[in-house]
């Protein structure tokens, strides 16, 4: 290895330019892969530079070019396995493309939403993919409208914004759900969830539930928090009290996977027979991957292809983005082994 400087700070292209006896323009031209410069120079540069760790600054780049490599990406929670599976597909396609994501969460937060992406059009993305089910603050539109960037909203089909919509409609995911009670004449049925008012997606899917169940002449019975993290922990501890209240429900919706499997952990631990005594189903599939003996019955929500499409609309040529366009995925539920029709007594 070649003796070089140590350089306790950033290291610039001057410090390559010095370590290598070129000038710094020499420097920039090996490193963008122009200029007219012989081979051994060209090597003894690009050595250099990988030796000294010089890492090109592409932001600097993207200022003066009006753009970028990377893509900017706002969703509620990296922890939450639905949008972690929709991240996966969309890297599968900017990774491909030789994009790079710049992820930051929301919590559903619209103050939040406006300070990311305040911060990411600072940096000149080449696109932004933001998620829908949000109350969306008039300043980020107004952002998003005098940037020029191109903006596509995920997971909300019911209500298209932005320059493109990728996702499906969550009230035919509630009518399936309620469908799936109706088709096996459960008729006294619950609803358990969290943060309705947050999750505008969430709240979609429970006015379907609800109308469905209400044009067949069923019931309904809520048990929900404004503050409780939609996880299995919650999913417990509100099927808990919905059992302390009395009677039994013939059938519970669950506002996602998790929430259902922490009330199914509860029911089983108190005898109660699933799906005899209560029937259970879910939302978005997560629970599949993890399925032994009770299967849950659940809306899947092909979350891979959730993410492939939002950034391939991210990504789509000029010719193609004089319109708005939405694009909606077909859902289904899937059948577990946690509904069954109702016992005659």
């Amino acid at each position: 290895m070649s003796q070089v400087p140590h350089f306790p700070r950033t290291i610039t292209i001057a410090d390559v330019a010095k370590a290598a006896g070129v000038s710094s323009m020499t420097v920039s031209k090996v490193l963008r892969g122009t200029g007219r410069i012989a081979s051994e120079t060209r090597d003894r540069v690009s050595r250099i530079a990988d030796e000294l760790g010089y890492v090109p600054n592409r932001l600097a780049g993207s200022l003066s070019s009006q753009t970028s490599s990377l893509i900017g990406i706002v969703i509620p929670s990296i922890g939450d396995q639905v949008f972690a599976g929709v991240l996966a597909g969309i890297n599968e396609v900017l990774n491909k493309k030789g994009y790079t994501a710049f992820i930051g969460e929301s919590f559903f937060d619209p103050a939040n939403e406006l300070r990311i992406v305040h911060m990411m059009l600072t940096m000149k993305p080449a696109a932004l993919i933001l998620t829908g089910g949000i109350a969306r603050d008039e300043r980020t539109k107004r952002l998003l409208r005098r940037s020029g960037v191109r903006a596509v909203q995920l997971w909300d089909g019911d209500k298209p914004d932005l320059d493109a919509t990728v996702g499906f409609s969550h009230l035919s995911a509630g009518r399936l759900a309620a469908e799936s009670f109706i088709n096996a004449g459960l008729t006294r049925c619950a609803y358990i969830g969290s943060q309705l008012s947050q999750d505008l997606c969430a709240a979609s899917r429970l006015e379907g539930y609800g109308n469905s169940l209400a044009t067949h002449g069923a019931s309904l019975e809520l048990v929900t928090d404004p503050q409780l993290p939609r996880s299995t922990e919650t999913g417990y501890s509100l099927t808990k009290s919905l059992i302390a209240k009395g009677e039994m429900p013939q059938a519970i919706h669950y506002l996602n996977d998790a929430m259902a499997i922490g009330g199914l952990r509860y029911l089983l631990e108190t005898t109660v027979d699933v799906p005899n005594d209560i029937s259970v189903n879910g939302f978005n599939g997560t629970a599949l991957l993890h399925s032994l003996t009770t299967r849950l019955t659940t809306i899947e929500v092909p979350l891979l292809e959730i993410g492939r499409r939002a950034a391939n609309a991210a990504l789509a040529p000029s010719e193609l983005r004089s319109k708005t366009s939405v694009d909606l995925i077909d859902i289904g539920l899937t059948e577990g082994n946690t509904v069954c029709a109702k016992r005659e007594t």
